[in-house]
């Protein structure tokens, strides 16, 4: 298939602006393996491979299991993961699909009281983000397997 384009090279001050998204996520409070959780449920729902890949690969090295990786697409009927995750992963699917049901109420109350009000802010920023990232890996092909996991101090 082949990569299309190197849109990085292309628009180096687009790529500094989701580089700076990435560095505010990286500092914002939420947990590493949750927001890896929330770009790779988002990314497979969108089909982007190179996403898929790439957090595959940072949840495994932040120790998260194969069979928490394996599953994440059958979230709901898993029992791996926390009410926190869950809440996450419903609030990443319903803002990824948006188009579908504009995040109804009650997704809203299912998620509220798992996170503060700055959390589902910086939450809603992590979907949007990895959202806008599927965009350029899907538009360009981003060719997934040749991505080298961050190093994880957790």
């Amino acid at each position: 298939m082949g990569t299309r384009m190197n849109y990085g090279k292309a628009a180096p001050g687009a790529m500094r602006a989701m580089n700076g998204l990435e560095t505010y996520l990286g500092e914002c409070g939420l947990e590493p393996v949750l927001l890896d959780l929330v770009r790779l449920r988002a990314s497979q729902l969108n089909g982007c491979a190179y996403c898929v890949d790439m957090h595959s690969l940072d949840l495994r090295a932040e120790g998260a299991t194969d069979q928490r990786i394996f599953s994440l697409p059958v979230w709901q009927d898993a029992p791996f993961y926390t009410d926190r995750e869950r809440a996450a992963l419903l609030w990443a699917e319903a803002l990824t699909l948006i188009s579908q049901n504009h995040v109804p109420d009650d997704v809203y109350q299912q998620v509220r009281p798992h996170f503060t009000d700055a959390e589902l802010a910086n939450l809603t920023l992590a979907v949007a983000t990895i959202n806008a990232w599927n965009r350029f890996g899907i538009s360009f092909r981003n060719e997934p397997g040749h991505y080298t996991p961050k190093a994880h101090s957790e």
